[in-house]
């Protein structure tokens, strides 16, 4: 395995739980009717490897599923984040 690999994989875990834990803390805003997160703040987390925690908090929470932009990107995102994560591994090889 290249050394790399365990840097990468804890930085990918804590990207997406910062991703969702984002989505989470603005759907609790919401609800009490505080401050929110801006959309671009949530849509630069799911860009920097947050994705399938944005996509994750999407779904579980229930959250910015009426907006059609969330629907179409956060997936998009994720599902090009992983295949740069394959392309990235199979390079490593």
């Amino acid at each position: 395995m290249h050394p790399a690999v365990p840097v990468v994989l804890v930085l990918l875990v804590i990207t997406n739980l910062i991703s969702f834990l984002m989505m989470w803390h603005d759907k609790r805003c919401a609800r009490k009717g505080k401050w929110r997160v801006p959309e671009a703040t949530l849509f630069i987390a799911c860009a920097c490897f947050g994705g399938i925690g944005g996509v994750l908090g999407m779904n579980i929470l229930r959250h910015k599923t009426k907006h059609w932009y969330f629907k179409l990107f956060f997936p998009l995102m994720m599902v090009v984040q992983i295949v740069l994560l394959i392309l990235g591994a199979v390079w490593l090889l």
